[in-house]
């Protein structure tokens, strides 16, 4: 080798060198990573590492149980179904695990699951079809099929249309009439007292609400004078064919073939719980199988056609799919910002393809999502019986990844379990509290009994039983909880429900006036400021 060939190799190797001598330069073409051109350069991406998206889809479904089958063991979740749709054809669907815990009863691919927020979806899907008919627009007043809804706001109430409630801005806070639901009140309660919830800024913040899209879809349904069990099911299940699927919480448990949901316990799922999310139906309460979520996806990638014919206005479509709200604001200039549609979650892989999804879990037990990528025709939706864990995600997310680069590029079940762990924080003024070590007794127990009046969540009725204090709320008094000792006035109590997750706890403060308890303050229901209740005849405001 001559002094300058040696010279050279050095140069090569040396990440300081910064300028090569005469005669060093590397004259090779430089290594390119291939990009499919469009004639728009907003749809261009990075080519698939495969020689065509069939032959991509093929080698990331023949991987697609491996994948599965490791998830499952990593989580301990009972089990889940899964379909994968291209080119307008389901290409896989198969069932994993088992329906109930500690039994032999497997799941199949006409296994109906809970899919909860997934519905958030299915219902705008539907509410596309009915602006279709010329029924509503995304723009219609909800006051205009709803007269007599009101918010906190009048110029809101006035103004607030279909498509703000499916997009979450209309200044509703995150969870707002939840609370409600967990004490038992139905829809109608609910959607009547939501006029006593503080707004945020109106169009201008994005606040994720289950009651908020009920709002919009029952504004739909209004329109064609139909309840919107009865809307869903001829706008969307009964054209599309999906014939395990309803917006009724009685459908589901009259199906033989239905997976049980799973709580997480102590790091174990267990079904100790069941979950009727009627009163958020549009929001969250369909039940279905992966071949029916097959058979809409396909749907939605077509551009709203059913079998080659046209069955939802694309443009409509189109306008639920894409970006309205910005849901997700990145933490630093060099993260992806997240978008929100109407009742759809929009986003940009990493290969620079557009992509829509959502995902939908109930800490009482059970987690799906689906993905589509519309400019490969494809998607994938996962449906699992455990509590939200990251798996449906996470798979969705590894099959896609091995379709687009060819190989899986992160732990994606420990990442979104770890973005997924707060769903299980346990939440009250008192988690991991004890009361203090100079606590005073209480008063006599006739201090507190009595019957307490609220204008959001009615009444609540205090008793002595056994010699204990229980306060009981909601309707018919149905949602009881002990009132513990704490500290004189203060006592503390263990909420229950899709919003308590296990180890929450929470203060019960009674307030006086002249020497008389005259209100008790529920700090669990107070998020809102909302959570005082009056003694009845005390003449306490």
């Amino acid at each position: 080798m001559s002094r300058l060939s040696a010279r050279c190799t050095v140069l090569a190797l040396s990440a300081s060198v910064l300028v090569a001598l005469t005669g060093c330069t590397d004259t090779s073409p430089p290594a390119t990573i291939p990009v499919q051109t469009q004639p728009n350069p907003g749809e261009d991406a990075i080519a698939l590492p495969a020689e065509s998206v069939s032959a991509a889809v093929t080698k990331a479904v023949d991987a697609l149980p491996g994948l599965i089958d490791a998830a499952l063991e990593q989580s301990g979740v009972p089990g889940l179904a899964v379909a994968v749709v291209h080119d307008g054809e389901i290409v896989y669907s198969d069932g994993f695990g088992v329906k109930t815990a500690g039994t032999d009863d497997t799941v199949d691919a006409q296994t109906v699951f809970q899919i909860a927020s997934v519905s958030k979806s299915l219902s705008a899907t539907a509410v596309a079809k009915a602006i279709t008919e010329g029924a509503v627009t995304w723009d219609t007043p909800v006051v205009e099929e709803l007269p007599g809804f009101a918010l906190s706001d009048a110029y809101v109430t006035r103004n607030a249309t279909i498509g703000d409630y499916f997009s979450h801005r209309t200044g509703l806070a995150t969870g707002a009439g939840d609370d409600l639901e967990d004490l038992g009140y139905d829809r109608d309660y609910i959607m009547e007292h939501l006029y006593l919830q503080p707004l945020s800024a109106f169009r201008s913040t994005y606040n994720y609400s289950n009651f908020g899209i009920t709002v919009g879809a029952e504004a739909a349904a209004a329109a064609l004078d139909k309840p919107w069990e009865d809307a869903i099911d001829e706008l969307l299940f009964e054209p599309i064919g999906m014939t395990s699927s309803s917006a009724r919480y009685a459908d589901f448990l009259a199906q033989s073939n239905r997976a049980t949901i799973h709580v997480l316990v102590d790091g174990e799922f267990v079904p100790l719980s069941e979950r009727d999310p009627d009163p958020q139906s549009p929001a969250g309460g369909v039940s279905s199988t992966v071949l029916d979520l097959a058979a809409w996806m396909n749907v939605v990638l077509s551009d709203g056609k059913i079998a080659g014919a046209e069955y939802i206005d694309p443009a409509t479509l189109t306008a639920a799919t894409t970006g309205e709200m910005i849901s997700g604001h990145p933490v630093s200039n060099t993260a992806r910002t997240s978008m929100y549609g109407f009742g759809f979650n929009t986003g940009t892989e990493l290969s620079g393809r557009t992509s829509i999804s959502h995902s939908g879990a109930f800490i009482l037990g059970a987690a799906t999502s689906y993905r589509l990528v519309p400019s490969l025709d494809l998607g994938i939706v996962t449906l699992t019986n455990g509590g939200p864990q990251g798996v449906p995600e996470a798979i969705n997310a590894e099959f896609l990844d091995l379709v687009q680069y060819g190989y899986v590029t992160r732990d994606w079940v420990t990442d979104f379990n770890a973005a997924i762990g707060s769903y299980y924080a346990p939440t009250g003024d008192l988690v991991e509290q004890t009361p203090p070590a100079d606590a005073s007794p209480p008063a006599p127990a006739s201090d507190y009994v009595g019957t307490y009046t609220n204008p959001y969540y009615g009444e609540l009725a205090v008793s002595e039983e056994a010699g204990e204090l229980r306060a009981a709320l909601g309707p018919d008094g149905a949602y009881v909880v002990t009132l513990d000792p704490w500290d004189a006035d203060t006592f503390a109590f263990t909420p229950t429900g899709e919003n308590a997750p296990p180890g929450s706890r929470s203060s019960a403060t009674f307030s006086r006036t002249g020497g008389a308890v005259t209100a008790l303050t529920m700090e669990f229901f107070n998020r809102q400021g909302l959570g005082t209740w009056t003694l009845a005849g005390s003449g306490s405001n």
